[in-house]
């Protein structure tokens, strides 16, 4: 199982050099990997371009990027030219966010499962061919762009109920989850993706799960701690119905939170329901936040490659 590093699950407040700085330093520490989530702060896929040209060798992820509020066509090039800016490293995380926040932006959240699909046969047919002339239910279109040297890039999608698990299976490269425990992965996503790869001769999907992690000596605080923190994505339909197939009542269930050995064990368990990427989103628990963050960091920094 690949290790790295998840922002945006809550806000960074975090200047665009900071962000950049970031992930440099993660790379520095070894960590396989470095995902944003596109919320109200940078514009990730123009921060990952910017910290392609400062690392070598770490993959760099979106946790995703909104598709209603994007068209197609336009994601593919930008993406396109993130991937040759960071050496082909990008992985391209796409998904539909939620009702209440499309609404907001004064869009109709209108069949998501049939919109992502269509959504990924576009992005599939301009990041491969360089151009497409697709007529679906919900994108009609003809359309294409050159860049010289790009190169396809994983595309993933933020599968979780059965529909979306399918597409990401049989047409994209894997899913991207958040709020998915063990349980909910082991008897529900893994399978699910699994076999709709499987069915469409396609590779083996990559799993990528995004996981709240704090190391304290109080497990019982560190549970409580993101149950307060996350609260928000136990209120949202979609993130609700996954935590309910893991029969957990909340985001602080999910949580791998406890002590060094404590921690490394649940982490080990999501590796064995079948995660081949984790994504760590350090929170800190107690009073004194830095250290908090500090040594979640170190634990994290010494698994690699070891989980």
């Amino acid at each position: 199982m690949k290790l790295g590093l998840f922002v945006g699950a809550q806000a960074t407040g975090n200047t665009l050099s900071e962000q950049v700085a970031a992930i440099v330093d993660a790379e520095r520490r070894g960590f396989d990997s470095y995902w944003y989530a596109q919320t109200g702060e940078t514009d990730v896929l123009t921060t990952l371009a910017l910290a392609g040209r400062e690392t070598e060798r770490i993959e760099l992820g979106t946790g995703v990027v909104p598709t209603y509020t994007r068209h197609p066509n336009a994601l593919a090039q930008q993406a396109a030219t993130v991937n040759a800016a960071t050496d082909g490293r990008l992985l391209l995380g796409i998904g539909p966010s939620h009702r209440p926040v499309i609404e907001r932006l004064g869009l109709a959240y209108d069949r998501p499962a049939l919109h992502v699909r269509e959504y990924v046969q576009i992005l599939r047919a301009l990041t491969t061919e360089g151009s497409v002339d697709f007529q679906g239910d919900y994108y009609r279109m003809a359309a294409g762009f050159n860049l010289p040297g790009a190169q396809p890039f994983p595309i993933l999608i933020s599968a979780l109920a059965p529909l979306m698990l399918r597409t990401a299976g049989e047409i994209a490269d894997g899913t991207i989850t958040w709020m998915a425990g063990v349980t909910a992965l082991r008897q529900h996503v893994v399978p699910s993706i699994t076999k709709a790869a499987t069915d469409a001769g396609r590779p083996a999907p990559r799993v990528v799960v995004g996981v709240p992690v704090s190391v304290t000596d109080d497990q019982d605080a560190g549970r409580a701690t993101a149950a307060e923190s996350f609260k928000i994505y136990g209120q949202l339909e979609n993130y609700r119905r996954v935590l309910d197939r893991g029969e957990a009542p909340g985001p602080g269930d999910v949580a791998a939170t406890g002590t060094e050995t404590e921690v490394a064990d649940q982490l080990a368990a999501y590796a064995a329901a079948g995660t081949t990427d984790l994504m760590a989103v350090i929170y800190p628990t107690g009073d004194n936040p830095a250290a908090s963050t500090a040594r979640t960091t170190e634990l994290l920094q010494g698994l690699v490659a070891t989980v």
